[in-house]
């Protein structure tokens, strides 16, 4: 017998060798049905597996992360399989889940060619399969025998692949006709894959490498129901309505240029003025928890970013170095700007006295993206992040690490960001090569992050594997309105760079110690951030934010001298006004002006002129009636300091 442990704590005892699903039907029959894939000791397995020795385990259903993943990697192995038998001779490279469902990249034989109108057949044809009820059977094999079997069958992504991995890495599943190279995990069989939908065709390049032959990359997602297919397909067409690539260029925000390069955005003045607005509110928060700003240039030599690792992590990811024609130095766009505010830290010694020291940045950084991922804001080339680092004494970690907490808070209240989650990254101690700094470090970081969210009440996940490659962090995940999950604020803890860079400051002792330092980055990227708040709001901002507050409509050329004397009237409150003085119907220029999301739309005709009024329209919500100008300058104004 063997003693399995639960989450709960409580403990039942079980035959060994036993299944996740006989485990889940031996709770209730019920419940077998329900379960996905099972966590072993902290490892996802099949259901079909056999556990051995004392466990402790977790059963994953359809509302986990880990069931939905191995849902939707199953589902992946389905349309490969639905894809060999409509296309003889497709060869496959890799079909793994991701955030909403799934892909496969595909090479097709000779000159065939997949379109948007094949899809409903290849769904059709995995539905056919799905009900077949096929298991998915593990098994695992020598690197001898999966390259002969891999050689005969003429796919040579999957020889690439076996040829990089041990001997007790191979592992193969099987159901129906397919077979496949894949380490899991699957569900028990197929029959729980009951909604599919292929959504999309991409090209990507084999292993992201640009210079490698391009495949056809598949997507899709599946459910266990139905309904649950319909309620995904009607959040993706309400955030088709809220892309914010197609709201951006609707209200003159950003814009990209091919003669500039892809992936380098372009602000156009409304884009700047709001974002320079969100920069404004985060540096009235510096300044009240005693930032103080700076500046660092764009590029800087390789060695800084040698020194801080950021060459090892990102220099794949980095554009060519630059080289100065006549001297032997060699410079790199900035990925990170850790590294220059360490510099600027050093530039002078400190003592215990003038820690912690805030310096802040908005600074912009640059990693190449492959152009097959760029995508609008949220993927981009050059992005600027809102940067901060605090080095501060030991002792002062955690309540600078709280006022950090605070300060996200207060971008979330202002910005009416109510539904998020919080994840504790951590290391993966089975993987420590990915991570620099010693043991010892990385403990007293952990154990400061963990003490911080419990002191303010924080309910955290924990996710191993995830930390920054020099310490842990604590992400804020935000939902949006139509419930997708969105990273924002960052907060890092780094007892690493400042060893690298030998950072030190005088203590009361009159020795020489290391400051600890804090990354933060409430904002994340500003790109990132935008686009999320517009995909958010659907471009409908909040009346502090907005880039137009309000937009005067005279109801013909008669009134225009009027409209022109409200609008210097609202000017000297420093309201944001337009005027739309087209030759156009009232009615025209009214819709016009609601697709512009303009919050407020005044109407100026003879009444309003004879009595120095304005008749007052709410966005989305119509005729508000009639206001004198003070009183509804004043309202604005009001309105306008909620934040």
């Amino acid at each position: 017998m063997i003693r399995i442990e639960f989450p709960d704590k409580s403990k039942k005892e079980f035959p060994e060798g036993i299944t996740g699903i006989e485990i889940a039907k031996s709770i209730s029959p019920g419940l077998a049905r329900e379960v996905l894939s099972i966590t072993v000791n902290e490892d996802i397995f099949d259901l079909t597996r056999p556990i051995h020795n004392n466990a402790a385990i977790k059963l994953h259903k359809w509302d986990a992360p880990e069931g939905k993943h191995t849902f939707w990697h199953s589902s992946a192995h389905l349309m490969a399989e639905a894809l060999e038998a409509l296309y003889p001779g497709i060869k496959f490279g890799i079909g793994p889940a991701i955030e909403n469902g799934f892909y496969y990249d595909v090479d097709l034989p000779g000159d065939t060619v997949i379109t948007e109108k094949d899809l409903p057949m290849i769904e059709q044809k995995m539905t056919e399969l799905a009900r077949q009820k096929n298991e998915f059977r593990r098994k695992e094999t020598g690197k001898k025998e999966a390259l002969e079997k891999y050689t005969k069958k003429g796919d040579e992504y999957k020889q690439e692949l076996i040829s990089e991995l041990n001997d007790e890495e191979i592992i193969l599943y099987t159901h129906g006709n397919f077979t496949d190279l894949c380490k899991g995990p699957h569900l028990p069989s197929t029959e729980s894959i009951k909604a599919i939908k292929l959504l999309s065709i991409a090209g990507a390049y084999w292993r992201g490498d640009e210079n490698r032959k391009q495949l056809t990359r598949i997507y899709g997602v599946s459910f266990p129901k139905q309904k649950l297919l319909d309620e995904h397909l009607k959040i993706l067409e309400e955030a088709k309505k809220r892309d914010h690539r197609k709201i951006g260029k609707e209200l003159e925000l950003f814009t990209f240029s091919q003669k500039v390069g892809q992936g380098l955005p372009l602000w156009l003045p409304k884009g700047a003025k709001l974002r320079e607005r969100l920069e404004d509110f985060l540096k009235d928060l510096h300044r009240k928890y005693g930032y103080e700003p700076v500046i660092t240039p764009h590029i800087g030599q390789k060695e800084l970013y040698v020194t801080s690792g950021h060459y090892d992590k990102y220099g794949k990811d980095s554009f060519k170095p630059i080289h100065t024609p006549n001297e032997k130095e060699e410079f790199l766009l900035r990925p990170m700007n850790c590294p220059h505010h360490c510099e600027i830290y050093r530039f002078k010694p400190h003592t215990y006295k003038e820690l912690p020291i805030r310096y802040a940045e908005f600074g912009t950084v640059y990693r190449y993206e492959q152009s097959g991922e760029l995508h609008g804001l949220t993927r981009v080339r050059g992005f600027t992040q809102d940067d901060a680092h605090i080095f501060c004494r030991p002792d002062q970690l955690k309540e600078e690490f709280i006022k950090v907490i605070d300060i996200v808070f207060s971008i979330f209240n202002a910005l009416d960001f109510h539904d998020f989650t919080t994840q504790v990254s951590l290391r993966d101690p089975e993987d420590k090569v990915k991570y620099i700094g010693s043991d010892e470090n990385w403990e007293k970081s952990e154990q400061a992050i963990l003490e911080a969210c419990e002191e303010k009440g924080l309910k955290i996940k924990i996710v191993k594997g995830e930390a920054a490659f020099y310490g842990p962090k604590l992400d804020f995940m935000v939902n949006d309105i139509i419930g997708r999950e969105w990273q924002l604020g960052t907060i890092q803890i780094d007892y690493n760079l400042p060893e690298r860079f030998e950072l030190e400051y005088i203590g009361a002792d009159d020795v020489r110690h290391r400051p600890v330092m804090i990354h933060r980055a409430p904002f994340g990227s500003m790109e990132r951030f935008v686009a999320m708040l517009i995909e958010h709001t659907e471009g409908k901002f909040p009346l502090w934010l907005t880039p137009d507050q309000v937009v005067i409509l005279p109801i013909s050329e008669k009134f225009n001298d009027y409209a022109k004397k409200v609008f210097n009237f609202l000017n000297n409150y420093d309201i944001r006004t337009l005027i739309d003085d087209r030759n156009e119907k009232i009615g025209r220029k009214i819709r016009d002006n609601e697709l512009k999301r303009v919050p407020y739309l005044l109407i100026v005709g003879e009444k309003e002129m004879n009595e120095k009024s304005v008749a007052v329209r709410k966005q989305g919500e119509g005729n508000q009636g009639n206001m004198k100008l003070e009183e509804f300058a004043e309202f604005i104004v009001k309105k306008a300091k909620i934040r």
